[in-house]
């Protein structure tokens, strides 16, 4: 039961839903995920901690970058409420908003964190 109120808690934050939407694209920079939030490195990677703690997104270090994914190794139950996040955060304003403006940043030539 505790795992289940962990998993619940992390996403009752606007901004955790709109970073697993925006993971939902691949795996990301805390650069990428900071240009399309429209917030600061230290706010995103303080939801990113809440969401790995919560085993729903794992990170992977490249010299000084953290890359985020979702967890391939989440529990059966996180799983399942990630796919159902996955077929309708997407549909939100906020969230297609987000996803635009990632897409917009990742086409640019001159990314910071490579």
């Amino acid at each position: 039961m505790k795992y289940t109120s962990q998993l619940f808690k992390a996403l009752t934050d606007e901004t955790r839903l709109r970073i697993i939407s925006l993971l939902f694209e691949g795996e990301l920079c805390v650069c990428d995920l900071t240009h399309a939030l429209g917030m600061p490195q230290s706010t995103v990677s303080r939801h990113l901690a809440h969401l790995k703690n919560a085993g729903l997104v794992t990170d992977r270090r490249s010299k000084t970058w953290a890359y985020y994914s979702l967890s391939d190794d989440a529990r059966p139950f996180a799983r399942d409420i990630l796919a159902v996040l996955g077929k309708h955060l997407a549909e939100l304003g906020p969230t297609r908003k987000d996803i635009a403006s990632l897409h917009e940043y990742r086409s640019c030539s001159e990314r910071s964190c490579e």
